[in-house]
């Protein structure tokens, strides 16, 4: 069976080392679709989900509120301890994700949406002035004025 595609050779070869492309929802969304995990994979599943989404949801946040929740996120997919039941390496490992590749994954998206964010201008309000030379820079005024403080 023999299908046609209309691609060369090497664009062929070159899409095999392409990654796919996915929304988190639609990765999220083989998970759900098993109707046969326990209760504490669907809870591991769900900690994972909401703390990619407040990564994903904060990561330009200029609140507050906004930055803690990124930062809680981020400190808690960044933590290698596997000591707690509910760490991000423990919960990675029993949904049967590599925890290092998804860490770097998120890094790598942060990295770049960091850098499609407009840069701030920063305007000048009030129009720069020369500054005049004071009599304070001249030494041999400054030893005048010193000299006529003291009452000499």
């Amino acid at each position: 069976m023999s299908y046609e595609t209309g691609l060369s050779v090497e664009e062929k070869v070159t899409s095999l080392f392409q990654p796919d492309t996915l929304i988190p929802a639609q990765y999220f969304e083989t998970f759900r679709r098993k109707a046969h995990l326990e209760p504490e994979r669907r809870l591991m599943l769900a900690v994972l989900e909401d703390a990619v989404a407040c990564f994903q949801k904060y990561v330009s946040a200029r609140d507050s509120k906004g930055k803690g929740t990124f930062r809680d996120a981020e400190e808690w997919i960044l933590e290698e301890e596997r000591d707690w039941l509910f760490s991000f390496n423990n919960i990675c490992e029993v949904l049967g994700f590599d925890p290092q590749y998804v860490r770097k994954g998120l890094m790598r998206w942060k990295e770049t949406r960091l850098a499609e964010r407009p840069k701030a201008k920063v305007y000048r309000l009030t129009p720069k002035r020369r500054r005049r030379k004071s009599r304070e820079t001249d030494p041999s005024r400054s030893g005048q004025k010193w000299l006529k403080a003291v009452g000499r």
